[in-house]
C-alpha cells in the first residue's frame, strides 16, 4: 500500500516520509491544471515535492483502491478546508520492496468519475 502511505505521508505534511517511499529510478507524470510535472529520477521527485504549494489542511479523500501484482490505482476527492477542490486519479507501479518505481497521477477540478461526490 505504497501509494496510499506516500498520500498519508503529504497529507500529514511530511515530504521526507513521502520521499522515503521513492525508488531511485523513480519515473513519474503528474497532470495539474494548466501544467504537466514529469520525471526520471527520485531527485527529481524530491524537486516536485519541494516545489508543490499546498494547503496545509490539503487531504486526499481515496473513494476507490485496488492492488493488482505490483500496480496500486487509486481514485479520490482532494479536499482543503473540508471542501472539494477537485478530483484525482493515480497509479503506482511498487517494487516488491515496497518502493513506488513509477507514479502516474491526473488532477482536475471539475470532473467526478463517481456521481454525487466531488465537482461535476
Amino acid at each position: 500500500m505504497a501509494m496510499l502511505d506516500y498520500m498519508g505521508s503529504l497529507d500529514a505534511g511530511d515530504p521526507a516520509a513521502a520521499l522515503a517511499l521513492m525508488d531511485e529510478g523513480l519515473r513519474f507524470l503528474i497532470v495539474l491544471p494548466g501544467r504537466t510535472v514529469t520525471g526520471t529520477s527520485k531527485a527529481d521527485f524530491e524537486n516536485y515535492l519541494a516545489g508543490r504549494a499546498a494547503p496545509p489542511d490539503r487531504v486526499h479523500k481515496v473513494l476507490r483502491y485496488a492492488v493488482d501484482g505490483d500496480v496500486e490505482l487509486a481514485y479520490g476527492l482532494v479536499t482543503e478546508a473540508g471542501r472539494t477542490a477537485g478530483s484525482f486519479m493515480s497509479a503506482a507501479r511498487v517494487s516488491p520492496e515496497g518502493r513506488i518505481l513509477s507514479y502516474q497521477s491526473l488532477f482536475d477540478p471539475g470532473f467526478s468519475l463517481l456521481d454525487g461526490e466531488g465537482p461535476r
